[in-house]
């Protein structure tokens, strides 16, 4: 199959195999860093952190009080007796009154008059800032108009009349002050104005530690690494991260492989990103490694170790003839790149003994592109319509199918056929980092449990050098930026799309999966900060782990549906007619699409009622079971009777059938 594309092995000769909005939440408590709820109404609730009390029909209310995080500080209050401040409905242009607050963590507008509603919305989430309604105050229209990294706008229409404090201008620069930082004044340290240091330093201790849930070593064991005999090994040269900047200090491969061999290797692959192990099948010992590409460059430069390397990881499987090499780009990209000194590999270098598949996922570039339509379609505007033909328009499916797609590969050359792979795209930190992690939770049930599926995220995302502060632009004012993309987000919906074919699969739910989402931006957590290992060590010691909040109140992250036994490899379908548009998260923000009533209560629910249905079952059985025992024994009972009236053995007999035919 060598240099065949996976599309063409899943629809022809590889023969694939088939098978079958929460509301706002307050963030003022420790045990609960649901959605950041950005608008709240009647019959939604109070939003995000604001903890605002409601009050009744009509007539002024009080300026409500918000509830604020440790280390959150308030540094803009406007309220309505102060200065005249409204949120513009985007749809209606309707003007809703209120009160402004801003503080060193979000932008928090409530409403004045009932009914009350309330917006919540983390700095970090923020990704643009613009004035409108011309360079003076003449005129209704004039504010500022926040726009979000996670589809949501909100206009704040602010008075003509206002003191030089309270101008435009001057809250325009000021929020800008909060939510920026100059360009290339955005290293991480303990020293970096930033929310979650604040939050750290005034709480530095929790009950949870979030940073401890994945351990390289304990995962090492988990897999079978660390067991006398194994034909992998802990490499350790990474330890002052001089090999490779990008990886973290710990990682597994060969035992075979020196020190030297890794270093001429390092030399060989992109950005010093050697193939190291991801995950291990114990009992077959077929593997998925991952790296960035080979510099084979015009010239097709070759390396004598790094292909030794390959042979070593096809070695320690020994159950297949060949390696099966993953490239996550479409080919003309992974040939284009040759150019640039880059390129794939050449089978015949590595003595046939490897295969080449090409996935097709397209670059950063295209991605944020298509990330772009959709929000045109999601917000403001919800073209009912011609939703379904604008959706298409936008190719975001396609592009989750794709990655679908090689998913379903890997996972049928691993689980199916025991071949080891290596995946790689150019510098293996964005889809490769996407199908070494969905591939390995279908294939791991520890993955699927919510302790397993942080691991995840800290192990293929976190510490293998995804640059997160890059593709979310941490603290820059630079929406254009080329480096951002939804690679994470695609991510998080492909497992979205998994839960969605396998409910009974995952121990977590949506609301874990949308919590997640809310907090790659929000600049709470030092989880997402940072673009390798090595950059998040730095902080790592000043700031908390989302996971330490998680995990202290993990009901509400927990799917109650839960069957742990039911499947040990989850074999997902690919086409197009079973993937989802994912309401609750990208139309989270409307409000005639809230959901109605919390997740939470609502899964509940539902279990309450399957479980009162499966006990009604058991009573019915149980009375149809009492009902057959007694017509036995009364058929018995006449047996009896006839054997003792001294009733022929043939119909003694026969009455003694019919009863053990009850019986039975």
């Amino acid at each position: 199959m060598s240099n065949q594309t996976v599309e063409q092995a899943a629809n022809s000769g590889g023969q694939l195999p088939r098978a079958a909005t929460p509301s706002g939440r307050s963030e003022s408590s420790l045990s609960s860093v649901g959605p950041a709820g950005r608008s709240g109404g009647a019959g939604g609730g109070a939003a995000g952190g604001g903890g605002a009390a409601g009050g009744g029909s009509g007539g002024r209310m009080n300026f409500p009080e918000v509830d604020l995080l440790p280390g959150e500080v308030r540094h803009i209050t406007i309220e309505e007796s102060e200065q005249y401040v409204s949120k513009v409905e985007p749809l209606n242009e309707r003007a809703i009154m209120g009160s402004l607050l801003v503080t060193n963590y979000r932008l928090h507008f409530s409403s004045t008059k009932s009914p009350l509603e309330t917006v919540d919305i983390p700095l970090g989430s923020i990704n643009k800032l613009e004035k409108f309604g011309g360079a003076s105050s003449r005129g209704d229209k004039y504010g500022i108009e926040v726009t979000c990294k996670d589809f949501f706008s909100l206009r704040l229409q602010l008075s003509k009349t206002s003191t030089a404090n309270n101008s435009r201008q001057n809250i325009f620069e000021r929020l800008q002050g909060l939510t920026f930082r100059p360009s290339g004044n955005c290293s991480l340290g303990p020293n970096l104005q930033l929310f979650a240091i604040d939050y750290w330093n005034a709480m530095p201790q929790l009950t949870e530690q979030g940073w401890d849930v994945y351990n390289p070593m304990a995962e090492f064991e988990r897999l079978g690494v660390k067991t006398q005999g194994s034909v992998w090994k802990v490499c350790e040269l990474n330890r002052d991260y001089s090999l490779c900047p990008t990886y973290p200090q710990l990682f597994a491969i060969p035992t075979e492989i020196t020190d030297e061999d890794l270093r001429k290797c390092a030399a060989y692959r992109s950005r010093s990103r050697v193939p190291v192990l991801s995950w291990l099948d114990r009992d077959t010992r077929a593997s998925i490694t991952r790296c960035s590409q080979p510099m084979v460059g015009l010239s097709g430069k070759r390396c004598q170790e790094d292909e030794r390397f390959l042979a070593k990881i096809l070695n320690n499987n020994g159950q297949t003839t060949s390696l099966c090499i993953i490239d996550a780009r479409p080919k003309t990209n992974a040939v284009a790149n040759r150019g640039k000194g880059g390129g794939y590999e050449a089978v015949a270098d590595y003595n046939n003994s490897v295969e080449v598949a090409f996935v097709d996922i397209q670059n950063i570039h295209v991605m944020r592109e298509s990330l772009r339509k959709l929000r045109e379609i999601c917000w403001p505007a919800l073209e009912s319509v011609r939703f379904l033909s604008c959706l298409e328009n936008t190719q975001w499916l396609g592009h989750i199918r794709q990655i679908l797609v090689g998913v379903v590969y890997i996972v049928h050359k691993v689980g199916s056929e025991k071949y080891s792979v290596l995946v790689h795209c150019s510098d293996g930190w964005d889809r490769t980092a996407q199908l070494t992690a969905l591939s390995m939770l279908c294939l791991d049930p520890y993955y699927r449990t919510v302790k397993g599926f942080e691991a995840l995220i800290e192990k293929e995302w976190c510490s293998m050098g995804h640059q997160f502060g890059k593709r979310i632009g941490f603290l820059e004012d630079n929406p254009s930026d080329s480096e951002r993309s939804p690679v994470f987000l695609q991510f998080i919906e492909c497992v979205w799309q998994l839960t969605q074919q396998f409910p009974n699969a995952f121990e977590f739910n949506e609301h874990l999966l949308i919590t997640i989402l809310e907090h790659l931006y929000s600049n709470r957590f030092g989880t997402f900060l940072g673009n390798c290992d090595q950059e998040r060590a730095k902080i790592r010691t000043h700031t908390h782990s989302l996971w330490s909040v998680v995990n202290s109140a993990v009901m509400d992250y927990t799917n109650p549906h839960y069957a742990p036994n039911r499947y040990q490899v989850l074999k997902p379908q690919h086409s197009a007619q079973f993937l989802r548009f994912w309401f609750g998260y990208y139309l989270r923000h409307h409000a005639h699409c809230r959901l109605q009533e919390p997740l939470l209560q609502r899964s509940q629910r539902m279990l309450i009622d399957e479980t009162q249905s499966i006990e009604a079952q058991l009573r019915s059985a149980a009375t149809a079971s009492h009902q057959r025992n007694a017509s036995a024994l009364a058929a018995e009972a006449a047996a009896k009777r006839a054997a003792a009236s001294g009733s022929s053995g043939g119909s003694s007999s026969s009455v003694a059938r019919q009863a053990e035919a009850a019986r039975v």
